[in-house]
């Protein structure tokens, strides 16, 4: 049976130093909202893993940055913020526990996990501030072969390409439209009314994990049949951390 596991990782008790790019961040709350996000995956059937934490990494919470899965192959990111590179070993270390086949981005590349939006067997690529060209490449030459799809997309307005668009459990990726360089490279493309409502976590089923500051964006994806489940991200959100990015969620690996 597929799996339903979520590698998470602590937040660093430095995790309010750093690039901060709205008020200041209340690390006790933080942590809080991180333990409801984590509560939430394991209500809906998720078994959430605990990477071993990196206190000296402020970001280390965004883990979904520091790889990329697909199907049973792990690429070890090497993210495009030098000072966010020591983060990748202890996710390097729970993948490869799980019998993931790793695989790793050699320098001159650069990619960061929550560039990287899988839809089906196709992987949208953000090509912008954080992942290069070269990342690119090697994303291809990694998964390409286990039949992905790679699809490269400019990012200019955000840090990532997932901070702009997700995808619905339909395929159709949402996102909010002022953010999005290209959204005609989509197939189908659904503008949602909030930043924050452009990121939906897939529970499984019709349920999506998204939230609280997105009431219009969960209310129209209601309205379209979908199950909205919110949770507070405030504290992420002021370092542009969103729903998806505080997880791996590892579904294709086989036990």
């Amino acid at each position: 049976m597929p799996s339903k596991k979520a590698l998470v990782r602590r937040p660093s008790p430095r995790f309010a130093e750093g690039v901060v790019t709205r008020p200041a961040l209340d690390v006790a709350r933080a942590v809080a909202q991180w333990e409801a996000y984590g509560e939430a995956l394991r209500a809906h059937g998720w078994q959430t893993l605990e990477v071993e934490p990196a206190d000296h990494c402020p970001e280390a919470a965004f883990v979904e940055d520091t790889v990329v899965v697909f199907r049973n192959v792990a690429l070890i990111a090497r993210p495009g913020t030098e000072s966010r590179r020591p983060e990748t070993a202890g996710v390097e270390e729970a993948v490869a526990r799980l019998g993931a086949s790793v695989n790793w981005v050699w320098e001159p590349g650069t990619l960061d996990g929550g560039d990287v939006l899988k839809v089906g067997d196709t992987l949208y690529v953000g090509r912008g501030g954080r992942t290069n060209a070269a990342g690119v490449r090697q994303l291809r030459a990694t998964f390409e072969p286990l039949g992905a799809r790679v699809v490269a997309v400019p990012v200019n307005r955000v840090h990532h390409l997932k901070s702009a668009v997700t995808a619905l459990p339909d395929g159709t990726v949402i996102g909010y439209e002022p953010l999005v360089d290209t959204p005609g490279l989509f197939p189908r493309f659904l503008p949602v009314p909030e930043e924050s409502g452009a990121q939906v976590l897939l529970l499984g089923g019709d349920r999506l994990l998204m939230a609280a500051s997105a009431p219009r964006s969960a209310d129209l994806l209601a309205d379209l049949g979908w199950d909205p489940v919110l949770v507070d991200l405030g504290e992420f959100e002021k370092r542009e951390g969103r729903v998806t990015c505080l997880s791996v969620r590892l579904r294709e690996l086989y036990g």
